[in-house]
């Protein structure tokens, strides 16, 4: 099976590497000291005191790479409009683009009930992504797995291991059980998942609350979760997503103290989002923060603490040179 990961970062590599050891045809899109590592000495993960290691096609270009039958699309939110465009040399007729991101994605309204068709710029700025990449080539994926990368090419696996995908009409297609097990069968604990929509809004509740937050107060989850008056913070966040997410049909099975207790679990770890702010990257407020804002505002729902966690992050980000909204300010 051949396999592109675009954006063989801390996920995308570990993703690459895995795969790549249980015998298919990797290749990665990769940029910079990263790239060059990749081609010197190929890919290394750490993993439970094990180190594997494998050396995929690696190029800075798609066009290098052919058409695939499957794409790992595992960069972060704020390169999406750039690199909608790169992908078209990966995809063939068949190919499916399987999206390893955090966030509300591009693709989530599409064929939603009587949502279908909405759209904001916090998701798809312009509509750019919908005509680059249609719905009916995805496959979603919800990610509850930590990694870092240390040094150009080397994945470090820190905890998790669990990926739950899904076509987005709920049914499960030849091409989702494919990919599912060949995740599975290179030690992923991949899943089929009948409603995936609701599994990124689970996963949404938590990068919802210790993202933002951690970038304000440079901290790690199981600090943040122990401080009482920061868990305050994050209950109210959560009650009011989960209000938001009540107009759209979506709901939790966790408590707000369960969703707050997942994350503080992860020790001494750094958000996504707080370790793009430590090495200068731009930073994911839109998709994560942002378009639950304006969900809420669309349906009628007010969110007066993510408003305002979401300004304090985003003047903190603009500060640093990391951020600037999508489309027109909120």
């Amino acid at each position: 099976m051949k396999v592109c990961i675009f954006g063989a970062g801390a996920i995308g590599g570990y993703i690459a590497v895995k795969l790549a050891q249980a015998g298919h045809a990797v290749s990665v899109v990769a940029r910079g000291a990263h790239l060059d590592a990749i081609r010197a000495k190929g890919l290394t993960l750490h993993q439970g005191g094990m180190r594997y290691h494998a050396r995929p096609k690696a190029a800075s270009d798609a066009a290098a790479l052919g058409p695939q039958d499957y794409v790992f699309l595992a960069v972060k939110a704020p390169a999406l409009p750039d690199v909608a465009a790169a992908l078209a040399p990966l995809v063939g007729p068949e190919t499916a683009v399987v999206t390893a991101m955090n966030g509300i994605p591009w693709w989530f309204f599409h064929e939603f009930g009587q949502f279908h068709g909405t759209t904001f710029d916090s998701i798809d700025p312009g509509g750019v992504l919908a005509k680059a990449l249609p719905p009916e080539r995805i496959v979603g994926c919800v990610l509850h797995i930590a990694c870092s990368v240390p040094e150009p090419g080397v994945i470090v696996h820190n905890s998790q291991n669990r990926f739950f995908l899904g076509d987005l009409d709920g049914k499960t297609s030849p091409r989702l059980a494919r990919i599912v097990d060949a995740m599975k069968q290179a030690g992923m604990d991949a899943e089929a998942r009948p409603d995936i929509r609701r599994d990124v809004w689970v996963k949404l509740l938590g990068n919802l609350t210790f993202a933002p937050v951690s970038i304000l107060t440079q901290t790690t989850n199981d600090v943040l979760a122990a401080h009482p008056r920061v868990r305050r913070v994050f209950a109210q966040m959560i009650e009011e997503a989960s209000a938001v997410g009540a107009a759209y049909g979506l709901a939790s099975d966790m408590s707000v103290e369960a969703r707050i207790d997942l994350g503080g679990s992860l020790k001494g770890f750094r958000t996504s989002m707080l370790q793009d702010m430590d090495k200068g990257r731009p930073v994911e407020l839109d998709t994560i923060v942002r378009a639950v804002i304006d969900m809420g505002r669309k349906a009628g729902v007010a969110t007066p603490v993510i408003d305002t966690v979401y300004a304090l992050a985003a003047q903190r980000a603009e500060a640093a040179g990391l951020y600037k909204p999508w489309g027109a300010a909120p």
